[in-house]
């Protein structure tokens, strides 16, 4: 195997765990921490629709990312898996904070204000699900209109600069929005996975999740001592428009399975929504699609 490549995912855990020496401790010493990077397939001008950008999380992983371990939200890792792109790691899963959020100045108030207007989300990636999931409760499904506008950090400057009326944002992007005065219009907190690449070394893997999980525990202690770590996630321009010593924890890794019922329950409310086209909707059943220590 060769070195254990981890992409990191706008959090604050991948880089709290190599500034407290967490991998090495665990025993995994021959690994490198990059960004997490969707590719440049979200820009190419075959995916650019009158509907927006069609790449997103779910086709990044069709591309084969460069990681054997990287997260998305578990929408796109459980269809990716089921498709056998890769593997969803099952002992753990994390909740991440997201919202749907508008300007200031927005005449939008309520959740039923945004029927009809389109929210800015990432094609097959968490904000595209949770803005459906978060937005049925209010409104039938067909006043649900969505616009599909590319990786997160281009939702936050389509957003600054007014191009879209309403956007979908979590975590960091979150965090950003927040600070900038947008208001949250409802609650689209969703869960996220990890995706594992199938030649990982699955006691790496576990080596990787054993450092993260202390790394859990440090930021749930205080994790004020390490929001500076969100600088190296957040493009330079805005470095001066946000002080992160004024933003949360964001994510948060559980360390509960994720179930078969889990799993089975999201295959069908992802196919009951027609995500996808027929051709890309996998079907490998949980225990092919899930790894766990159990079944490593």
């Amino acid at each position: 195997m060769g070195t254990f490549v981890i992409h990191s995912h706008f959090r604050l855990h991948e880089w709290v765990a190599e500034e407290k020496g967490y991998y090495a401790a665990e025993g995994l010493v021959d690994y490198v921490l990059k960004k997490n990077d969707l590719g440049a397939g979200v820009n190419d001008p075959a995916n650019i629709t009158p509907e927006g950008k069609k790449f997103g999380a779910y086709e990044s992983y069709e591309a084969e990312r460069d990681a054997y371990v990287s997260c998305a939200c578990h929408w796109t890792v459980n269809m990716a898996a089921a498709a056998d792109h890769g593997t969803l790691w099952g002992e753990c899963y994390s909740v991440c904070p997201g919202a749907i959020v508008v300007p200031p100045e927005s005449p939008v108030m309520r959740p039923e204000d945004l029927a009809d207007v389109e929210v800015a989300v990432g094609y097959h990636s968490g904000s595209h699900y949770a803005t459906v999931q978060g937005l049925e409760p209010f409104m039938p499904r067909d006043r649900i209109k969505l616009k599909f506008g590319g990786v997160p950090d281009e939702r936050v400057d389509a957003a600054v600069d007014r191009e879209v009326a309403a956007t979908n944002v979590f975590g960091l992007q979150y965090y950003v929005l927040e600070q900038l005065g947008f208001r949250k219009i409802v609650d689209t907190s969703f869960m996220m996975t990890a995706n594992i690449a199938k030649d990982a070394d699955l006691d790496d893997v576990r080596r990787y999740f054993q450092a993260l999980r202390r790394a859990q525990a440090d930021i749930d202690f205080m994790h004020q001592k390490y929001v500076h770590h969100y600088l190296k996630e957040l493009p330079a321009r805005y470095h001066s428009l946000v002080d992160v010593r004024r933003f949360g924890p964001g994510e948060r890794i559980v360390f509960e399975p994720y179930t078969r019922a889990i799993y089975d329950m999201t295959q069908d409310w992802v196919k009951e929504r027609g995500f996808f086209e027929n051709d890309k909707v996998g079907h490998a059943p949980y225990d092919r699609a899930v790894v766990s220590l159990a079944t490593a």
